[in-house]
């Protein structure tokens, strides 16, 4: 299973939006989820479990749910309130948690005060959101980005990552194997090998067009 970052989603009753990561656990190297985002004005994000995929491929995802079924899974996003007490002097204070959250809003803050709208990733207790374009370190410093993962349908087992390398007029998709993954952290993929082993790695240009 071929799971593509920024790629095309589609329900069974048309087009939905796209990806904009996947979520998985770092331990067991485990996709549990894609993260949606549908097209429209609100870009809404939503956790997608992967035994919605019906299919997918380079360029594009199709769901086995309608656009309202997929509105129904757990949203990836959440909004809370800043507190920015004092932002007209020199913006000090800003930063400051509201301890009323979740149950805030702009009414109950200090008079004076200018809320603002933080957006929170709601990741699974114990998993990871990788986002396209996450850092891919070789033992030797970053050697790409994150386009891709290659992924056992019988398991969700990440088996490959594709990693993007090069620049605008030469890019560049390498296939890592897993076995060469040395541990996956907060968008940064660790490799066991060197820059030398990546670039000895067969390359062909890169499968699909920048977004």
């Amino acid at each position: 299973m071929d799971i593509a970052l920024h790629a095309e989603v589609r329900c069974t009753d048309g087009l939905c939006g796209h990806t904009t990561a996947v979520v998985m656990n770092p331990i067991t190297q485990e996709v549990t989820h894609i993260v949606v985002q549908t097209k429209g004005m609100l870009h809404e994000q939503y956790l997608v479990p992967l035994e919605l995929i019906a299919g997918s491929t380079t360029h594009g995802i199709q769901l086995r749910c309608t656009f309202d079924e997929l509105a129904k899974q757990e949203p990836f996003t959440k909004t809370r309130f800043i507190d920015m007490q004092g932002a007209d002097e020199a913006g000090e204070g800003m930063g400051r948690a509201a301890a009323m959250w979740p149950t805030a809003t702009p009414d109950d803050l200090d008079p004076g005060s200018v809320p603002l709208y933080e957006t929170v990733e709601q990741v699974p207790h114990g998993e990871l959101a990788i986002h396209r374009g996450a850092r891919v370190e070789a033992r030797d410093g970053t050697v790409g980005r994150v386009d891709e993962f290659l992924v056992n349908p019988d398991n969700y087992h990440i088996t490959h990552l594709i990693l993007r390398t090069g620049h605008l007029w030469g890019k560049q998709d390498v296939t890592i194997p897993l076995a060469q993954i040395d541990r996956v952290e907060e968008d940064v993929v660790y490799l066991k090998l060197d820059k030398k082993a990546v670039g000895q790695l067969p390359t062909i240009h890169a499968r699909r067009q920048e977004p």
